[in-house]
């Protein structure tokens, strides 16, 4: 990949998890910029954290990363993506399950912006079955989830879910 390229990785990150950073700190090393673009409202869900924590958990996760922007958005992703001069949308896919979503909304990118294309990187296989929405029901009955988000996210984490 040329390295003048710039990148958006869009998502809640509500969580962020480690499978996210796998994802955002592999594709610093193939495009020249990332800009993680966090979602502020999502329409298809609450989310747990609000988008100062989120953005919070982000920047101290990446922090070591020069070449990572994290940058809030209320807009279409392809509007989000032409704000930063980018010409790909980074995502992270774990299945099949993943891949099929992630398609059509590829798809409808691409009718809405043809000069931006997506590009699919895999999850790491110890990542594989690593979701948000999966972080935050083991917490919700109890589990450890230290070894799957960062250590401020976990903090957080036992504070609104303390293991009884």
């Amino acid at each position: 990949m040329p390295k003048n390229v710039t990148a958006i990785c869009p998502g809640t990150f509500d969580p962020v998890t480690v499978g996210h950073l796998d994802i955002i700190v592999r594709g610093a090393r193939e495009f020249g910029r990332v800009v993680v673009g966090l979602i502020e409202q999502p329409v298809r869900k609450q989310t747990l954290f609000s988008a100062d924590e989120r953005e919070a958990f982000l920047r101290d996760a990446l922090a070591g990363h020069a070449n990572v922007v994290v940058a809030r958005f209320n807009e279409l992703v392809v509007d989000f993506a032409r704000r930063w001069d980018a010409t790909v949308i980074l995502k992270g896919l774990r299945a099949i399950s993943d891949f099929e979503y992630e398609f059509a909304m590829a798809n409808l990118n691409r009718k809405l912006a043809p000069d931006i294309e997506t590009v699919f990187m895999m999850a790491s296989p110890e990542h594989s079955f690593l979701s948000s929405s999966g972080v935050k029901e083991v917490a919700s009955f109890g589990g450890s989830v230290e070894e799957l988000v960062p250590a401020a996210v976990a903090r957080r984490i036992a504070e609104l879910f303390p293991r009884g």
